[in-house]
């Protein structure tokens, strides 16, 4: 794997840190700026919202930028949002920072993925976009715990300017290590970018991504209470659970790119069902410590274990115009988070108990496996289709992708 991965996964470290530390240090930004613990939650709704609009608007102003220089640009971007997060005077001046550092989130993954996959062979990529990933994955192993002890213990402020400065350790590291890449021939057109929205196949796998990284987020965001109240661990011991999660994710992230490269649409369809019989499983596992310790490692790894393919499953789809669609898949799993994190909250607030949002989970991970199912169906549908004696597929019998071939392609499901 090229060196210049190594500079897109301490951007992606950065990237990481920022978005998830903010969880573990809301009583602090709460009592220092004397708002409220929920109103304090706008920090993370904020960036979640930011994250999702941010990527396909980043993306198309950065249409007519090289992508090495519009990745330094975002890591810039990023770099004073949280500078502006940690000297902010007000609340509303620091939610202005965390929503000037989300804008370059989805548009550093949606780029970096596909310069990540040009810097290798066509089957590596799914592990070169796996390796930039592990930043983000290893951040919620080191990065959010290390941040958050750091935040309690010498003041919030101070994480915040070290997350600043791995961002400029990102950017130097772009701008030394990644190669200059050529512009695409005739550069990224717009009208290009978006057609790749009318390839249902394109559009299913956002919706795999929604749904099925949902149903890992409709878990952990409650994990705090469900383990305090339901297992019966101490609240001290939920930062320990968390790095627990984040190891699950970076084996999840590099197992998941490595089986993508050889088997793609098998490697979903295993992930997605069986994190959503774990999923499942946790409403019974989370009565004991063990049971939830394990599976929480488990949801952790089959969770990050769909991340390289669904994105490599993007770029395919959407070949010769993968930038946007790349981004905005970004946004995808962020929507998703959101998603599932309202969903969880209503069966809460329903009183069916610290336990009822893994249901949840589990429903929108099988979601994702139809979703998966009805892709797979649609491709080899589309690959058996007649041929003339040229070889090429006949007259009327089109390679694109409608709604109609989709619709069809249930039939072998029911």
């Amino acid at each position: 794997m090229p060196l210049a991965l190594l500079a897109l996964a301490i951007g992606a470290f950065g990237i990481g840190t920022t978005e998830f530390v903010i969880m573990g240090l809301l009583p602090e930004v709460a009592a220092d700026y004397g708002v409220s613990i929920p109103t304090a939650g706008f920090l993370v709704t904020g960036y979640a919202l930011g994250v999702v609009l941010g990527a396909p608007i980043m993306t198309v102003l950065g249409t007519r930028i090289p992508r090495k220089r519009m990745l330094m640009l975002l890591m810039g971007l990023f770099v004073a949002g949280n500078l502006l997060s940690a000297l902010a005077p007000a609340f509303g001046v620091m939610l202005t920072g965390r929503v000037v550092a989300s804008l370059a989130h989805g548009a550093f993954f949606g780029i970096g993925a596909v310069v990540a996959a040009g810097l290798v062979a066509p089957e590596k990529k799914a592990g070169a976009i796996a390796m930039m990933f592990t930043g983000l994955t290893v951040a919620n192993v080191v990065g959010v715990p290390l941040g958050t002890l750091v935040g309690q213990t010498l003041g919030w402020r101070i994480t915040f300017l070290i997350v600043a400065a791995l961002g400029v350790l990102g950017l130097l590291g772009i701008a030394r290590l990644v190669p200059e890449i050529p512009r695409p021939a005739g550069g990224v057109r717009i009208p290009s970018e978006l057609a790749a929205f009318r390839n249902v196949q394109v559009l299913l796998a956002m919706g795999m991504t929604v749904l099925g990284f949902g149903g890992v987020f409709a878990a952990i965001t409650y994990i705090t209470p469900m383990m305090t109240n339901v297992a019966g661990f101490a609240g001290s011991s939920v930062t320990w659970l968390l790095v627990l999660l984040g190891l699950g994710m970076v084996a999840g992230n590099l197992i998941g790119g490595r089986f993508a490269d050889r088997a793609l649409m098998p490697m979903l369809y295993a992930s997605l069902g069986a994190l959503t019989v774990v999923l499942a499983a946790f409403t019974l596992t989370a009565h004991t410590k063990a049971g939830a310790a394990v599976t929480i490692l488990l949801i952790g790894a089959l969770g990050f274990a769909t991340v390289p393919p669904l994105q490599k499953r993007v770029l395919d789809q959407a070949a010769g115009a993968p930038t946007l669609a790349s981004a905005v898949n970004i946004g995808a799993f962020n929507l998703g988070n959101a998603l599932a994190a309202w969903l969880g909250g209503l069966v809460i607030a329903a009183g069916l108990g610290w336990t009822a949002p893994n249901w949840v989970g589990a429903a929108l991970a099988a979601s994702a496996l139809v979703l998966a199912l009805v892709s797979g169906a649609l491709e080899r549908r589309t690959a058996s289709r007649p041929a003339g004696a040229d070889g090429r597929v006949v007259a009327g019998a089109t390679v694109s992708v409608t709604v109609l071939d989709a619709a069809t392609a249930l039939d072998p499901l029911v």
